[in-house]
């Protein structure tokens, strides 16, 4: 061929091809616009939850479900969530060329438009995965006939639109989770979870089967109604799998022995108040979607088989508690700080019991459970050792004066004994001399707040209950005996952030925690028989009145706390820390996994020492050279601090008047005409003076009480006097005397 004639013909054959090009090229151009515009104008519906939300424990499993707006049970779930059996079974079943087609099948859809025209009405509608989720997700096509051709052609439409605003996994996901299960079910995790009583990636090939084959007639195969329907469902993708190669017939032939059975249809609750409490925060969370609208998949930290255990501890008791009284529990990983257990009432199904409220927040009196950070705190500040003297007395502090659980005294005492006994007399007296501000400071940095009625300042009242907290605060008070001194915020979600904070040193911490766990003295064996992981420190506290039962402890690995009282706050009488909660914590230890063990550390800040009973000192350094009793006990910082003065040696101390608190009001016996009251002195030696407005009413040997008797009404001034000089006074009014 001429070559001028070939070069002609290779230029014509380019420029064709040239021309075809920019054909497809403007054709390709035109049907991206022309899909962009039909995006604009007819976009795709909003896909939401449509407000249904599960709350899950830490592994997965449900613990309450809330319906979407029309009733719907939904678990969002992602592909590899799901197991390989399952995946294998819904793509080979459904739609082979998933990953490859741009939401329709081309191959399909003229095989359906074949038949349709043939047969004059649709034989097989040629769907594919993508499709089905926008079945799912347009109103409009729900309320249509799926074989019409108007709904076909709409689908098709939608299919193609999710292709090109999601991901292969992302339209897959929304396809595990909106598939209908029958009932209120949707999706395969709740499928999973309702009908199989498991998580979806736990789905063998039988299971797997069964489920693909469900949205087929959701009504018609629920397994719970027609288990032989969906055994012949699951069969039939069964057989499509050794058809196809997919799967052996060894493989087919055992998953066909399985028998299809299902329990019918109902809700099941853990920590259903927990569950309310996430939700509602989750919600309202920084980074939720949308403010106040709920999501759908909240996660906790709870343990499911341990909120199980602790919710059946609960009812197994609820029936030997008077009407309207409940339970509170919470369990603490020290580690974490996430919380495993959460149990907010007794019994949810129980509104006799105020099952809504949950106690686990409520505000209220925790009694004698301060008291270890107490006793903390003045180790801190020098102020005592193990075996420090205090004095179990009527005592007066400033008109307050406190009384024991038992209504009797112990006299002298140590600081080891009145902690484990929970003695009120020296808690109050060490609270004196540490100073109520700075004792609540030191539990607020501990994050206990300890709320007064309005306007009221902290006072000595604060160790006795005087000012209210939370049981989730306790225990995250409680748990820095356990982890050398910091207290840590429990957690329900792991992204919360870790918030802990010092409140006593790690030598105060490990000093109390010995007293708690086992009496605080350095000559007994530390451990007890038993398990070193389940050693318990713990401490009761009772309220005024019985209102609230407390018990809260530490073992190596867990916090736990409990509450027992009425929640509206009104009296239980008899039931108190050591008889009702005690109990139910020690039980809940015994039950706890107890992990890994750990090697216990005795901080070098804690000696032990012999120390000179009552003085204090440590044995060698009695000014006087003699030791009346040696004890072996505790010191922080190598500090062996003397008995505060007074205690050791009477003639050294202040003197306390009892019996009538400065600034009270005494009336007198209705039918009587006078008021008489009897008044006491502690820590006075000799004999004592009592002087009425300054003029003596009476003398003699301290410890013997005087009676007042008063016929008058007015305001007085009573002062008591002994040998060495030592006084103390108190103003109070008599009213009501009739002349």
């Amino acid at each position: 061929m001429n070559p001028d004639v070939a070069a002609t013909a290779g230029a014509a054959r380019a420029r064709r091809w040239r021309r075809r090009g920019i054909l497809a090229a403007s054709a390709l151009s035109a049907l991206a616009a022309l899909l962009f515009a039909l995006d604009r104008l007819y976009p795709l519906p909003p896909i939401d939850s449509g407000g249904a939300a599960v709350v899950v424990a830490d592994d997965g499993t449900p613990l309450r479900n809330y319906p979407s707006r029309d009733g719907i049970w939904r678990y969002p779930v992602t592909p590899d969530q799901v197991s390989k059996p399952y995946l294998e079974t819904l793509l080979t079943y459904e739609d082979r060329w998933f990953y490859w087609h741009p939401g329709v099948n081309p191959v399909a859809l003229a095989r359906a438009g074949w038949q349709w025209a043939t047969n004059r009405r649709i034989v097989s509608g040629g769907s594919t995965l993508t499709m089905q989720v926008a079945r799912l997700i347009d109103p409009q096509l729900a309320g249509k006939p799926s074989r019409s051709m108007s709904a076909k052609l709409r689908q098709a439409w939608r299919a193609v639109q999710l292709e090109m605003h999601y991901s292969k996994d992302e339209i897959l996901s929304l396809y595990l989770t909106h598939a209908p299960m029958g009932g209120i079910v949707e999706g395969v995790e709740m499928g999973s979870r309702l009908w199989l009583g498991k998580p979806a990636r736990d789905l063998g090939p039988a299971e797997a089967a069964m489920l693909t084959a469900l949205p087929q007639a959701p009504s018609r195969l629920r397994p719970d109604r027609h288990p032989e329907a969906a055994q012949a469902a699951r069969d039939k993708v069964l057989d499509r799998m050794a058809e196809l190669g997919r799967w052996t017939p060894e493989k087919v032939a055992d998953a066909k022995i399985e028998t299809v059975i299902a329990p019918p249809l109902r809700a099941r609750w853990l920590a259903p108040l927990a569950a309310q409490r996430l939700l509602q925060e989750a919600g309202a969370a920084p980074g939720a979607r949308r403010p106040g609208v709920r999501p759908p998949l909240v996660t906790s930290t709870l343990d499911a088989d341990m909120q199980a255990s602790v919710e059946q501890m609960l009812l197994d008791r609820v029936d030997g508690l008077p009407p309207k009284v409940s339970m509170a529990v919470l369990v603490m990983d020290n580690d974490s700080l996430e919380i495993k257990a959460y149990a907010g009432s007794a019994d949810f199904s129980d509104d006799t019991r105020y099952a809504h409220v949950d106690m686990v927040r409520g505000v209220r009196s925790p009694g004698s459970t301060l008291k270890p950070f107490l006793y903390a705190q003045a180790l801190d500040e020098g102020l005592i050792h193990s075996e420090s003297l205090l004095i179990d007395a009527p005592m007066s502090f400033g008109g307050y004066a406190p009384g024991n659980f038992q209504a009797a005294f112990s006299g002298p005492i140590s600081v080891a004994q009145a902690l484990q006994r929970s003695l009120n007399v020296p808690a109050v007296d060490l609270l004196d001399r540490v100073g109520p501000v700075s004792f609540a400071s030191v539990m607020l940095s501990g994050g206990v707040k300890l709320r007064l009625p309005a306007g009221a300042e902290p006072n000595l009242s604060l160790i006795l209950g005087g000012g209210g907290t939370t049981l989730e605060e306790l225990v995250g008070a409680y748990r820095a005996l356990a982890r050398g001194g910091v207290s840590g915020r429990p957690r329900l979600r792991a992204e919360q952030p870790r918030v802990e904070s010092r409140m006593m040193s790690p030598g105060a911490a490990w000093i109390v925690r010995d007293i708690l766990e086992g009496g605080g003295h350095p000559d007994r064996p530390f451990y007890q028989p038993g398990s070193p992981g389940r050693q318990l420190a713990w401490k009761t506290g009772t309220s005024f009145g019985f209102r609230d039962a407390w018990a809260v402890g530490v073992t190596d690995r867990w916090t736990i706390g409990v509450w027992v009282g009425r929640p509206d706050g009104t009296p239980n009488p008899g039931f108190f820390g050591a008889n009702v909660a005690a109990p139910l914590l020690q039980d809940i230890v015994s039950a706890l996994p107890e992990g890994a063990q750990q090697v216990r550390v005795k901080p070098e800040t804690v000696q032990a020492a012999v120390t000179c009973w009552p003085l204090g000192y440590r044995l060698g350094s009695v000014p006087s050279g003699t030791c009346p009793e040696q004890r072996a006990a505790w010191t922080l910082n190598d500090t062996a601090p003397p008995s505060f003065a007074g205690y050791a040696d009477a003639a050294k101390g202040p003197l306390r008047l009892g019996g009538v608190a400065s600034g009270s009001v005494l009336r007198p016996v209705p039918g009587m005409r006078q008021v008489a009251v009897d008044v006491d002195v502690q820590g006075a030696e000799g004999e004592v003076w009592w002087m009425l407005d300054g003029r003596v009413a009476s003398h003699g040997q301290a410890g013997h009480p005087f009676n007042l008797v008063l016929a008058r009404d007015g305001r007085y001034t009573l002062t008591v006097m002994d040998t060495h000089g030592r006084h103390d006074s108190v103003v109070f009014e008599i009213a009501g005397v009739t002349p």
